[in-house]
C-alpha cells in the first residue's frame, strides 16, 4: 500500500498547480476571496472525480501495461515534475507529466501503445485551440447580452460575481472529472484500487493540494499573463470548463493549464495583442514543452534505479 503514497503526492501537486486555473482569474479580479475559492474548488473537484472521473482512467491505463512498481514510479515522477513547476510558479499540464512518466517507463520496458498516445497528444493540441475558439464566440455574444439588458451597473456587477463563482465551481467539477485519471488511474489497472476508490483518493488529494499550496501559480494565471476584468475572468473560466468537461466525457485527460491559457489568450486578442505579456507566455510554453520531457527522464531514471 505504500506505493499509493506517490498517487497522493501526484494529486497534491496537481491540486496545487491546476486549481489556480479554476479560480485564479476570479481571485485576482477581486470578486472572490482566495480562501473561499480553494474551499469551493476542493468540494467540486471531489464531486467531479466521483461522478465522472472513470472515463480518463481507461485511456491512461491503456498506454502501458502497468505493474504495482511502474504505477508507483509513474505517479512519483509526474508529481516531482509538477511540484518543480509549481515552485517555479508555472501552470503546467499534469496530463503531460503523467503521460511523459508512463512513456519513460514504457521505453525502458519496450512496450508503449502509440495508438493510444496519438489520441492523447491530439487532445493536448485541441485543448488550447478549443478554448481560444470558445472564448472568441462567448466573449462578444455574452458581452452583447449584458449590454442590452436593462440592468443597473451594481446589478451587473452582482451577476458577474456570482457568474464567476458558478463558472469556477463548474471548472473545478470538470477538473476533477477529467484529471483524477492522472492521479490514480494507473492503480486501477494493477488492481490496487477500484474505480470508486481511485476517484475518491484522487479527488481528495487534489483538493488537499488546492487548499495548501495553490497561491503562487494562481498569481501567475491571475495577473501575469493578461490582467482580466471580472467579465473577462468569467468568460475565461467558463470557456475552460466547457472544453475540459467535453474531454472528460470523451475520456481523454487534458490540461486545465493549457485550457485556461487558451481562454486568456482569446481575451487578449479582443483586448489587443499588446496586452498579452509575452515573457510570461514564453515561460508557460517552456513549461509545457519541458513537463513531459522532465517527467519522462525522472520516470526512466527512478524505474531503472529501483526496479530494472
Amino acid at each position: 500500500m505504500y506505493r499509493l503514497i506517490s498517487g497522493v503526492f501526484m494529486g497534491w501537486s496537481l491540486g496545487s498547480n491546476d486549481s489556480a486555473n479554476i479560480f485564479g482569474t476570479a481571485v485576482f479580479s477581486q470578486k472572490i476571496r482566495y480562501r473561499t475559492a480553494v474551499i469551493l474548488c476542493s468540494i467540486f473537484v471531489i464531486a467531479g472525480a466521483l461522478l465522472e472521473g472513470q472515463g480518463g482512467m481507461h485511456t491512461l491505463s491503456g498506454l502501458v501495461e502497468h505493474t504495482a512498481n511502474s504505477a508507483f514510479v509513474a505517479s512519483l515522477a509526474a508529481a516531482l515534475t509538477v511540484t518543480l513547476m509549481s515552485v517555479l510558479k508555472l501552470p503546467v499540464s499534469t496530463s503531460q507529466a503523467m503521460v511523459g512518466a508512463i512513456i519513460g517507463i514504457g521505453i525502458l520496458r519496450g512496450a508503449v501503445n502509440f495508438s493510444g498516445l496519438t489520441k492523447v497528444v491530439l487532445a493536448w493540441v485541441a485543448t488550447p485551440v478549443g478554448t481560444v475558439v470558445a472564448t472568441l464566440i462567448l466573449y462578444p455574444v455574452i458581452g452583447r447580452i449584458l449590454r442590452i439588458l436593462p440592468i443597473h451597473i451594481f446589478t451587473r456587477d452582482l451577476i458577474l460575481k456570482y457568474g464567476l463563482i458558478i463558472a469556477g465551481c463548474y471548472g473545478a467539477y470538470a477538473l476533477g472529472a477529467n484529471n483524477v485519471a492522472n492521479v490514480t488511474g494507473v492503480y486501477t489497472q494493477t488492481g490496487q484500487l477500484t474505480m470508486f476508490q481511485a476517484a475518491l483518493l484522487g479527488g481528495g488529494s487534489i483538493a488537499l493540494g488546492a487548499l495548501t499550496y495553490s497561491r503562487n501559480v494562481m498569481i501567475t494565471v491571475g495577473t501575469k499573463l493578461v490582467r482580466l476584468d471580472p467579465f473577462g475572468a468569467f468568460i475565461a473560466v467558463f470557456s475552460m470548463a466547457v472544453v475540459v468537461h467535453l474531454f472528460a466525457i470523451i475520456g481523454v485527460p487534458v490540461s486545465t493549464s493549457q485550457a485556461i491559457i487558451g481562454s486568456v489568450l482569446g481575451i487578449g486578442i479582443f483586448k489587443g495583442v499588446q496586452t498579452i505579456k509575452l515573457r510570461t507566455l514564453v515561460m508557460i510554453v517552456f513549461g509545457w514543452i519541458g513537463t513531459p520531457v522532465i517527467a519522462l527522464a525522472f520516470a526512466y531514471l527512478i524505474f531503472r534505479f529501483l526496479f530494472h
